[in-house]
């Protein structure tokens, strides 16, 4: 079940609110008004666009929002459940076969486990379940890649266009000087759209595209937990064995509060 990741929302939050902070209390609400000048925003987020629609193809560009979206949303996947579940589908394949565990796929939400016990059943041999699992992996790591690429080229596109912002404003100022009316507006998009570009890479584009490669990192990192499983599973080794070998890869604090447990029970 996806729930908001409230992390990604607070950290905008506060970046913005320091921006801001540090604005009034130099220069109050007329300095604060002085900041916001339209022309620079569209400078910066229409020539990033631009770029955006000729680095990306059509269809990859109508999915970035709901690429976006993903940073702003946390699936919860919990390696110690994908351990116990793990640990009673050995033992019951132990007890009563592999062809038993079709009963418990109707439990399993997780398509990619389906799928690896769906291979174990079927009788396909370990190198090939492996093969046909990071096959997947690989898939999935691309697939985000493509995605997380448009936030991370949005990123390197800001503070460029910034600067050219910055280009025409300095051009507009030197050719208005005999019109000191225009030198105000023409040096605010000189200097406001390098300030919205690297505004916009540092506190949004590339925070963004660092949260998503977080998230396709820790969830190739359950696919290969899950792969571990399926191939004890095929194996028909020992729950314990299978508990064992996944617990490695859980968190190490959980790890150590687990092996406390386990000595208390002993003792």
């Amino acid at each position: 079940m996806k729930k908001v990741d409230m992390l990604t929302p607070i950290g905008i939050l506060i970046g913005i609110s320091m921006v801001v902070f540090g604005v009034i209390s130099s220069g109050g609400m007329s300095g604060f008004l002085a900041f916001i000048d339209v022309p620079s925003i569209l400078i910066v987020l229409g020539g990033v666009f631009g770029t955006l629609c000729v680095s990306f193809p059509l269809k990859q560009l109508k999915n970035m929002g709901k690429v976006g979206k993903q940073a702003f949303q946390s699936k919860e996947i919990n390696v110690e459940e994908i351990v116990g579940t793990f640990v009673h589908l050995s033992e019951k394949a132990r007890r009563e076969g592999l062809l038993s565990l079709e009963a418990e796929l109707e439990q399993i939400d997780d398509s990619f486990v389906k799928k690896g016990i769906l291979l174990a059943i079927d009788g396909v041999e370990p190198e090939m379940i492996r093969e046909l699992l990071e096959a997947e992996i690989a898939a999935v790591e691309e697939r985000h890649a493509r995605g997380r690429s448009m936030f991370e080229k949005a990123g390197d596109y800001a503070p460029a266009w910034g600067m050219i912002g910055t280009l025409v404003g300095l051009v507009l100022m030197l050719k208005s000087l005999n019109t000191p009316s225009s030198l105000g507006p023409n040096m605010a998009i000189a200097l406001l759209t390098t300030f919205y570009g690297a505004l916009l890479s540092n506190l949004f584009f590339q925070p963004i595209a660092a949260k998503l490669a977080g998230k396709t990192e820790h969830e190739l990192f359950v696919k290969e937990v899950i792969i571990e499983g399926v191939i004890g599973l095929q194996a028909g080794q020992n729950s314990r064995f299978v508990q064992a070998k996944l617990k490695v890869f859980a968190p190490v604090e959980k790890r150590k509060l687990e092996e406390k447990r386990e000595h208390f029970r002993e003792a």
